[in-house]
């Protein structure tokens, strides 16, 4: 019998990789929210008017990070690796969708 249910969970876990400049990427688990079809499509359509820390705390809901997952260290993260708030919001969309890029 299929495990799968109608109804998936609200969140799911999966692994973005951070870029340090000068150093090696790190990767990072972060807490995704799940979102049906329907909320996935107004969220792409919403995009454009979410700045990029905007974005990561509408797909995210925590991290495995030391420091607590709110507002002011999504800010922080954005400012310190600045290709981490895009790197975020690609691995959600992508694990949301299954979408995977063919080399």
């Amino acid at each position: 019998m299929a495990r799968l249910t109608l109804k998936p969970n609200p969140t799911f876990k999966a692994k973005v990789e951070i870029m340090q400049p000068g150093s090696d990427a790190v990767e990072v688990e972060f807490v995704f929210k799940h979102r049906t079809r329907d909320e996935m499509d107004e969220f792409i359509k919403s995009l454009a008017e979410l700045t990029l820390e905007d974005q990561v705390l509408a797909v995210a809901s925590g991290w495995e990070l030391v420091d607590p997952f709110n507002e002011e260290n999504v800010k922080l993260m954005a400012q310190s690796y600045i290709t981490a708030p895009a790197a975020i919001r690609d691995t959600y969309i992508r694990e949301l969708i299954k979408a995977r890029a063919k080399n």
